[in-house]
């Protein structure tokens, strides 16, 4: 979820797993529907992210198929440290959801969980994703999910969001961890291709967000986020999307070293398509014609998880390492 892209990664509307609106007679409500609110502060449909990247991130490090129960527990501390960055996320930015049509859906804005809960429920969380992580994993693991919630809190949500057109671009740093939490969860240790990993979402996550930026441009305007569709032309945000794009599919031919001819083929062919459509959204803002910039952010979603599921079948078949060339 990404952590980041657990807020950025998926369109916000969390309504699937909302409670309705009405209130059962007495004004007291069900279990099922405080569990639900709850539930939908963690924001459960964007942490698919976290699943996408996590246990691929376990193949290449073991260069097999990890065990079951490491991929098992580490995805669960993984999936609380997500839902607590979430869950607190939605304490601080409960007035920009409250003027954004995607987000106000969300249980602080309608109420359905008073602020103090939610702010207990993201603390126990994170607390509970270190000591999940660090009684059946490992520190390492436990540390970096730590980290990764603060810096998600403190510096993206609390600092950058609100104050730089950037802030997706370094926030993002936050939603490249679950990869190296699934490394270190595997091997103990943080290596290159853990860091390579890291580039691949960190130089993903600009050309999927501010494709979802352009689409709900006049939310982020209303709300006062100045993400780079509110502060630049499409223009300049297309060209900015085709260049990350570019660095992205680069990016990923650098984990050939670490692989087969297998992996570096998938991520080629997707990198070319991806391109694609990146290249063919500039030319139709800059020909000013209409745009569908979402249909490049559900592709965006597409590329990633190709990337890392061949990543996943190359270490699980196990074919020879392409090496270093040198």
């Amino acid at each position: 979820m990404s952590l980041v892209n657990a807020a950025h990664g998926r369109s916000d509307d969390t309504s699937a797993v909302h409670p309705p609106t009405e209130q059962p007679r007495g004004g007291r409500r069900t279990v099922r529907q405080v569990v639900g609110a709850y539930a939908a502060l963690a924001k459960p449909r964007v942490i698919e992210l976290l699943l996408v990247t996590t246990i691929p991130a376990m193949f290449l490090a073991a260069r097999d198929i990890p065990s079951p129960w490491l991929v098992l527990v580490t995805l669960v501390g993984g999936t609380m440290a997500a839902g607590s960055a979430n869950a607190l996320n939605c304490v601080i930015d409960a007035d920009i959801d409250k003027v954004m049509n995607r987000t106000k859906r969300r249980p602080l804005v309608r109420d359905s969980v008073p602020k103090t809960g939610a702010l207990i429920f993201g603390l126990v969380l994170g607390v509970g994703s270190f000591a999940m992580l660090y009684f059946t994993v490992n520190l390492l693991a436990g540390i970096l999910a730590i980290a990764t919630i603060l810096f998600y809190i403190f510096v993206y949500t609390l600092v950058l969001k609100r104050r730089t057109a950037q802030n997706v671009v370094w926030g993002g740093a936050a939603g490249c961890m679950p990869v190296v939490i699934g490394w270190a969860a595997v091997t103990g240790t943080v290596q290159w291709p853990a860091f390579v990993m890291f580039g691949v979402i960190f130089f993903w996550t600009p050309p999927h967000t501010w494709a979802l930026a352009m689409k709900y441009r006049d939310d982020y305007e209303r709300a006062g986020v100045p993400m780079l569709p509110v502060v630049a032309t499409a223009q300049h945000v297309a060209k900015q999307i085709v260049i990350y794009s570019w660095v992205m599919v680069a990016w990923t031919l650098l984990l050939a070293p670490a692989t087969s001819w297998l992996y570096a083929a998938f991520a080629a062919l997707a990198g070319a398509w991806f391109l694609f459509y990146a290249h063919s959204l500039y030319n139709s803002v800059r020909r000013g014609e209409k745009t569908n910039p979402m249909a490049l952010f559900h592709r965006s979603n597409t590329y990633l998880m190709i990337v890392f599921v061949a990543l996943a079948v190359d270490s699980a078949i196990g074919l020879p390492t392409l090496g270093l060339p040198f």
